[in-house]
């Protein structure tokens, strides 16, 4: 089965951006969280990269 990059509908804290890059990147979603958390607070490129990826990346669309 193919990999797709798409948002979580499941894991989500905001718009699942963190959630369903880490189930295609096969890892902790929190590690991803405080990744963009940082990169906010140091640089605060993490919020644009966020918004950016949650207005393009489809939702995997999986009712709960």
């Amino acid at each position: 089965m193919e990999k797709k990059l798409t948002r979580s509908s499941t894991d989500k804290k905001i718009f699942g951006v963190c959630g369903g890059l880490a189930k295609y990147l096969d890892c902790d979603p929190t590690i991803l969280r405080l990744g963009f958390a940082l990169a906010l607070l140091v640089a605060g490129g993490g919020l644009w990269i966020y918004l950016i990826a949650a207005l393009v990346l489809p939702s995997d669309n999986v009712e709960a």
